[in-house]
């Protein structure tokens, strides 16, 4: 951790990670609905890639080790599964209410951790995860009582579904940075997503329009600058400091997604957001791992 990066600075760093991932998030969200979101994945995935290589050539990076390398796949693969279940549910359910269920990811990764890593489970994560699992079922209700289509409700399971496999690429993180740095952990992330998902394509995919790329190339350059700022912020403040800043991404789709598909945020939501949000604080307000977005792949 550097000692001269003040932690405000670190803070608004990060809150400019998010706020960009989030610009992304829209992209995607209206790509997934043109072309699905395994094309939108795929072809986001590959350019990310070539704008990744360039980043890590330029700094001089080295194949990665057969250690890292095995992690970097397994991140790869679990990461890519859930990323394509998080924009096809996107593609169904309101932007501020996708990424409200994102936030359950922190939570599924103390538990995940305490499995696979030894780490003790706490009361507090355990009262935290009581309370954001009432937050859940206030959000379910507001689906049913809004009446929510069935593409809505599957759309919904797609994003707790995305939301327990992302826990499972947290813990995987947890490992991969003792390995790598955040560029190597970027690129071979994103190159596993891309390489798995390309066998598929000539029967899944849909090749692009030629007026989409534009937007491809944009949320691939987007996510790219996201995971960088938040990877710069990350390794200079601690993640109790900047562990506030990944619920910011909530009001940013609110107001993205009205803005670009006027999507109104219901009482339900915001309720059951802010219960979701209190669970993630009360399960890490001692050392833990900080709360992470989707914003990490």
């Amino acid at each position: 951790m550097s000692a001269r990066t003040s932690p405000v600075i670190a803070f608004a760093v990060a809150a400019a990670g998010i706020a960009i991932y989030s610009v992304m998030d829209t992209l995607m969200k209206q790509l997934s609905i043109d072309s699905g979101a395994y094309s939108a994945v795929l072809w986001r995935s590959w350019v990310g890639v070539a704008i990744m290589t360039l980043i890590f050539l330029a700094r001089r990076g080295r194949w990665p080790g057969r250690h890292a390398l095995t992690l970097h796949i397994a991140r790869g693969a679990t990461g890519g599964i859930s990323v394509v279940l998080f924009f096809w549910g996107l593609a169904r359910v309101p932007m501020a209410q996708s990424v409200a269920l994102t936030f359950l990811s922190p939570l599924m990764a103390l538990f995940l951790a305490a499995l696979t890593l030894g780490e003790r489970i706490r009361r507090a994560a355990i009262l935290g995860s009581l309370i954001a699992g009432g937050g859940v079922l206030v959000i379910a209700a507001g689906e049913v009582q809004a009446q929510a289509s069935t593409q809505v409700v599957l759309g919904s399971l797609a994003i707790i579904l995305a939301s327990i496999l992302y826990a499972v690429s947290l813990v995987l993180l947890r490992r991969q940075a003792q390995a790598a740095g955040p560029v190597e952990v970027a690129l071979f992330t994103m190159l596993v997503i891309a390489v798995v998902m390309t066998p598929a394509a000539p029967f899944v995919a849909t090749w692009p329009a030629m007026a989409q790329w534009p937007a491809i190339a944009i949320a691939a350059a987007l996510g790219s600058i996201s995971a960088l700022l938040l990877a710069w912020a990350y390794a200079r403040a601690e993640a109790q400091v900047l562990a506030p800043v990944e619920y910011t991404a909530f009001v940013w789709a609110a107001c993205l997604g009205y803005a670009v598909f006027g999507e109104h945020v219901s009482l339900f939501t915001l309720v059951g957001a802010a219960l979701i949000i209190a669970g993630c604080v009360v399960a890490v307000r001692r050392p833990g791992p900080g709360p992470q977005s989707e914003a990490g792949l």
